[in-house]
């Protein structure tokens, strides 16, 4: 096996949850949280529906649950259908810049945890692993620079997560990698220009067929040796090949970014600063509206024609100048704006066409390690308001604390769960490393009636 393979299998195999800091642990149980609420406040959404009906084609009494339902299915399938709700909103976490979001493979973990009766804090060890290697990945190999789309990392890291709590010794381990990494590289144009549902199925995808390759790998399926040396390399070119893992004395977790708010995570930004220059102006009074941020996020959510007449949600929550308007007209930042009609408000669309995104070249020099950006609103009578920011809440380097995200969870599973079921999720899952009968927390998440 190659150097890459070897590396994570063998710190795969080794890594156990007394390994982990008490830090780590605790963030791990605010990924899970996090997660779940994205999950259950897409339930009804249609991408979320379609992905379960396939899920439900295979009923297994002793498999892996759908989330908000009673229904078991195979653990792939499930893994699929978990990780398509948890994506939908666009509210789980990310590595920005062109990492993903690494909690993509949170529940097709545990969806593998749950079928072989892994417990918690195995299942923990596993998802910090899976962050550990989705990290690793992404610094390793940027596909995205290469029109390849980030899935790869999802269904490597989903592999690695389901081989761990599988029991699978580092020849299996490594045979599960090469199986999810060798068939699974997505193309980019899931996430540039006209958005569809697809955006938001992609990773779940990839981390179904890393589920999938672990599967493959228990039963003594044998993937190619070298899936990175002879593999990766051979498409995109030799990269600059970081060590594994990247921060010796930390973990990968700690380093993921949280969304304070239901958009692409480079628009956060933009909607702080539109929410703190809001009650500065009236909108019958400005002129124009000027963004300016760093090249990717001008890249991904600030060009295109697309993006000032947004026609998907997909489309909408990747727009920055869509964001920047519907939270400038409301005052507040819901993703109520990414409902269909409001996609067609003409007073939506009129704001939008004052607004302009440009690069700044000392914002391109302070990317990524900050993700700043400057808004300058020039009202009719030629008075300039600006705001900028260095860092969204959510950022690594700014956290959402621990209220913050229980509020956002109580709102999102709150659509679907009633209050005191809300507080028994949560109180369950910061407790969940000392719960023998972990897996019913899935009963806890079904929906009144499914």
């Amino acid at each position: 096996m190659d150097q890459i393979t070897a590396t994570i299998s063998d710190f795969a195999t080794r890594l156990g949850y007394a390994d982990l800091p008490a830090e780590v642990v605790h963030d791990c149980k605010r990924r899970i949280i996090d997660t779940i609420g994205c999950a259950l406040a897409a339930f009804d959404d249609e991408p979320v529906r379609i992905a379960r009906a396939v899920a439900m084609r295979a009923p297994v009494a002793d498999g892996a649950s759908v989330i908000g339902t009673r229904y078991r299915t195979l653990p792939e399938l499930a893994a699929f259908a978990n990780s398509v709700a948890s994506r939908f909103i666009e509210g789980n976490d990310t590595y920005p810049g062109g990492g993903g979001h690494p909690s993509d493979c949170l529940l097709p973990i545990l969806a593998a945890a749950q079928v072989s009766r892994a417990d918690a804090r195995a299942a923990i060890a596993a998802i910090v692993l899976g962050y550990e290697v989705h990290r690793f990945l992404f610094r390793a190999f940027p596909m995205r620079k290469h029109a390849l789309d980030y899935v790869l990392y999802n269904a490597v890291a989903s592999a690695v997560g389901a081989a761990k709590v599988f029991g699978l010794p580092r020849e299996q381990t490594a045979n599960a990698i090469s199986l999810a990494a060798v068939p699974n590289l997505g193309l980019d144009i899931s996430r540039r220009g006209h958005l569809t549902m697809w955006k938001g199925c992609a990773a779940a995808n990839a981390a179904r067929n890393g589920v999938f390759a672990a599967i493959m790998a228990s039963q003594g399926m044998i993937g190619p040796p070298m899936p990175f040396q002879d593999g990766l390399t051979a498409v995109i070119g030799a990269e600059e090949i970081t060590s594994f893992p990247v921060d010796p004395l930390g973990f990968g977790i700690l380093k993921a970014d949280t969304k304070y708010f239901l958009s692409e995570y480079h628009a956060q930004g933009p909607a702080f600063v539109a929410l703190e220059l809001r009650p500065q102006i009236e909108l019958d009074d400005i002129e124009r509206i000027e963004i300016s941020t760093y090249h990717f996020a001008w890249f991904e959510i600030g060009s295109g024609a697309e993006k000032w007449r947004p026609t998907t949600r997909e489309t909408a929550d990747h727009s920055m100048p869509y964001v920047v308007a519907s939270v400038l007209i409301d005052g507040a930042y819901t993703d109520a704006i990414f409902a269909p009609e409001r996609l067609r408000d003409p007073r939506t669309l009129a704001l939008i066409d004052k607004i302009s995104v440009m690069e700044d070249a000392e914002f391109n020099r302070r990317y990524p390690e900050n993700l700043p950006c400057r808004m300058t609103i020039t009202l009719k009578s030629g008075e300039q308001k600006t705001a900028e920011i260095s860092n969204p809440i959510g950022h690594h380097d700014r956290p959402m604390t621990d209220a913050q995200l229980i509020d956002k969870f109580r709102g999102l599973a709150g659509r679907k769960l009633s209050p005191s079921r809300v507080e028994r999720v949560l109180d369950r899952v910061w407790q969940i490393d000392s719960d023998r009968d972990w897996a019913t927390l899935f009963d806890d998440l079904q929906v009144e009636g499914r």
